[in-house]
């Protein structure tokens, strides 16, 4: 009901005005004065609109024309009748101009230092073309861009469509268009007609026409008009003529017994005037018998109104209703706003389009992420064949893959930036830069997306139904592709290793192990080569095998943390990987001497002595070469190296501990108001992320985001007891992108509102 209250008030409340309206409609020639202004001011608007639409067209054609290769080649050097094919190009540009939408008859170009003119009729010598013509003249014009008015055939036998208009207007341009010496002049000429056409004088007794800055016709219906000016017609008074200032305008002036309206708008792309002159004499002789009729019909039609708004409302307020009661019963506090149901509900659908969209964004998002994850796990050897298969099938690749007959990883690396426009912080987006090439360059249905693996573009290529020498072949000219497009387009030389070809996406890392093998024979190769690995290693697959570098970094972390559980799960993990595969004894004791030397560089920053760890006279790398056993080299590190190591960090941690906590707490104190992040807290402190999370979770039994979360809560509730700031500006505050998800945060954790909150506790006005 109250919405059929306030729309039957409403129709019953505007009749009276409409009614009133049109008798002062009828009486007032100041009402008239005023409909006839601003249709005028409309129609200047739109005239102006669409001529200036093809002349920007038309400016930006020329430039684009300019600008080209073949116009650049031509204006230094120049040009004969031998020259056809470099001539054929240039006047394939030009006719780009000379179509119906942008009514241009000729495109000239002119190099006066050259001696060449290209026109409609072909080439010609530039002493010969400007002979008797406005061309010179032009030469001397300041500026780059002007538009001129020129008497049609002032440029010579341009087409013989202009020869019907005595007027032509000419877009001027100096080439070249970004340097101070100009070498010639690009010309565009437009028959004023051809732009009359597009006058519509949508008033009767009005007189449309276009002028410059001198006020001169440019464009106007009657022909006899063109390149006089105001002064010289019978529109205005010669005193009159000066009252044409600032972007738009009107004004009134009388002609004899005559009181014309004048309305201009003032281009600001080239500076000329779109006017209309209207006598107001037309309007005011129906306007009584315009203003009656006019009358009976709103009569008529806001009775209809009333009636349809009576029937329509009473039909569709009880869905709107129903649905506004089922939002408000999950959103409390629209009923505390009591805003009207429809904003409500618009509110509401915004927030959940905006929510979903949100949503689509990051989904998309965190999908390319665990996609190029998998990948880099696929090619550093870390994925099992049953995950494999199951990422394959997750992200749609099962069929693609399964028609591939042969697979090849390529490894590209960018050789040298030293000596290019680039600096070394470029590399990442020249890398994926180099990535979007290689997509564009391989068929998408034969390669998985290219992935950045330190500081190495790594793309995985199949090929169906080919032999292995044509498989080969088809590699090959893949990377000189890759290459020629690098240095065309980036101007960079990159060297690409090829692994040897494989069956199953198991031996991916195998393969990735041997792409990166092959460019390290750059060192004898130079840059800019392509290295195949069955040129090295006698088509025999590559003895190099992954090292589990990722393990020892999570381990170094854990020993740090002072997690010996988590530590001894870890090292055994690493030996795991290290023995999986078969190998020479000699390069399971590079891998273990390897993780060893880590551990002692690790000890050497902490400032850890050997003395501390019970480590005198003997040798480790000795002790460590004499074990040959699994078990006992599982045991030797934990018992000499790993639960020593441990120790020395849990004598320090309980002072560490706090002092890193207290750290964190201080920067979310004084910049909660800021979309902090616990890695931007890590980069500031110097400290690795994961172990900055373990500690502050030990001191404060609560994560990073849980602790700031609630911080940012208590900062609210004390807003909102001790101030008025509104609910809206303690969400933006607190860096909230919407009120209404502070206000369902805070729902969830105090079980009410903000606005609940502030009544039931906000402190009574003293």
């Amino acid at each position: 009901m109250y919405t059929n209250l306030v729309l039957f008030g409403f129709a019953i409340s505007i009749a009276p005005i409409i009614t009133l309206g049109f008798f002062s409609y009828m009486k007032s020639s100041d009402s008239i004065q005023t409909h006839v202004n601003q249709s005028n001011i409309q129609m200047m608007n739109q005239l102006n609109g669409n001529i200036e639409q093809v002349l920007r067209t038309i400016d930006y054609t020329l430039n684009y024309i300019i600008n080209t290769n073949q116009v650049q080649d031509a204006l230094y050097r120049p040009l004969t009748f031998n020259d056809f094919q470099l001539y054929n190009q240039m006047k394939k540009e030009l006719n780009l101009l000379q179509s119906p939408e942008m009514m241009v008859t000729d495109v000239i170009l002119a190099n006066a230092s050259l001696n060449w003119v290209i026109h409609n009729r072909g080439l010609s010598s530039f002493e010969e073309f400007s002979k008797g013509t406005a061309l010179p003249s032009l030469l001397e014009l300041e500026g780059s861009t002007n538009w001129v008015m020129l008497k049609t055939g002032s440029l010579g036998a341009s087409d013989t469509s202009s020869y019907a208009c005595p007027i032509t207007l000419t877009l001027v341009k100096k080439m070249p268009l970004h340097t101070l010496s100009k070498r010639g002049v690009a010309l565009a000429t437009i028959p004023s007609c051809s732009l009359a056409d597009m006058l519509e004088n949508q008033l009767p007794g009005s007189s449309v026409m276009v002028i410059d800055e001198n006020q001169n016709i440019l464009v106007h219906p009657d022909v006899s008009m063109l390149g006089r000016t105001l002064a010289e017609t019978d529109l205005i008074h010669e005193s009159d003529a000066s009252r044409f200032t600032g972007r738009t305008g009107q004004f009134q002036t009388s002609m004899g017994n005559e009181t014309i309206s004048v309305t201009y708008v003032r281009s600001e792309f080239n500076g000329w005037t779109y006017a209309s002159f209207t006598e107001m004499s037309e309007f005011t002789k129906e306007a009584h018998s315009i203003g009656w009729f006019t009358l009976y019909v709103c009569l008529l039609i806001i009775c209809l109104c009333v009636l349809l708004v009576w029937l329509g409302s009473r039909k569709v307020y009880t869905p709107i209703r129903a649905i506004f009661q089922q939002i408000a019963d999950r959103l409390p506090e629209t009923q505390a706003n009591k805003k009207n149901e429809l904003q409500v509900i618009d509110e509401h659908i915004q927030d959940l389009f905006a929510s979903n969209t949100k949503l689509r964004h990051e989904l998309h998002q965190n999908s390319q992420q665990v996609r190029t994850f998998f990948l880099h796990k696929l090619f550093q050897g870390q994925s099992s064949p049953s995950e494999i298969e199951e990422k394959i099938a997750l992200f749609g690749y099962t069929d693609q893959v399964s028609e591939w007959s042969h697979l090849a990883v390529l490894t590209l690396q960018i050789d040298i930036l030293e000596e290019t426009r680039y600096e070394q912080k470029d590399l990442d987006l020249l890398l994926f830069a180099a990535g979007n090439i290689i997509e564009e360059i391989v068929p998408a249905l034969d390669h998985l997306p290219p992935v950045i693996v330190d500081q190495t573009q790594v793309t995985l290529i199949g090929g169906k139904s080919m032999s292995p020498d044509h498989f080969n072949d088809y590699i090959y000219k893949l990377t000189e592709s890759i290459q020629q497009n690098m240095r065309s387009y980036l101007d960079l030389d990159v060297s690409i290793g090829i692994s040897l070809p494989f069956k199953s996406l198991k031996s991916a890392a195998r393969a990735y192990q041997e792409g990166l093998e092959s460019l390290k024979h750059r060192l004898k190769l130079g840059k800019g080569v392509i290295v195949p690995y069955f040129s090295l290693n006698s088509g025999k697959h590559t003895q190099v095998y992954f090292y589990p570098m990722q393990i020892e970094n999570q381990l170094i972390d854990a020993i740090k943390l002072a997690d010996e559980e988590l530590a001894f799960s870890l090292l055994k993990q690493w030996l795991e990987q290290v023995f999986l595969k078969d190998r020479t004894p000699h390069e399971y004791q590079i891998s273990l001497i390897r993780l060893l030397n880590g551990l002692m560089i690790v000890m050497q920053e902490a400032g850890i002595r050997l003395e501390q760890l019970d480590i005198k006279e003997s040798s480790l790398y000795e002790e460590l070469l004499e074990l040959y056993v699994h078990s006992e080299i599982e045991s030797w590190y934990k018992t000499r190296i790993i639960v020593p190591m441990i120790r020395v960090f849990q004598d320090r941690q309980s002072s560490q501990y706090q002092n890193i906590s207290e750290q964190i707490i201080d920067i979310i104190r004084n910049e909660f108001e800021s979309d902090i992040t616990l890695e931007e807290c890590a980069a500031r402190l110097h400290y690795n992320v994961f172990y900055l999370s373990s500690v502050f979770k030990k001191e404060t039994d609560m994560t990073f985001s849980e602790y700031l979360s609630q911080y940012r809560l208590n900062m609210s509730k004390k807003w909102l007891v001790e101030t008025e700031m509104s609910v809206k500006n303690i969400a933006e505050r607190l860096t909230y992108n919407n009120p209404q998800n502070f206000i369902r945060s805070f729902r969830k954790q105090e079980d009410m509102t903000p606005g609940q909150y502030r009544a039931k506790y906000a402190k009574p006005d003293s």
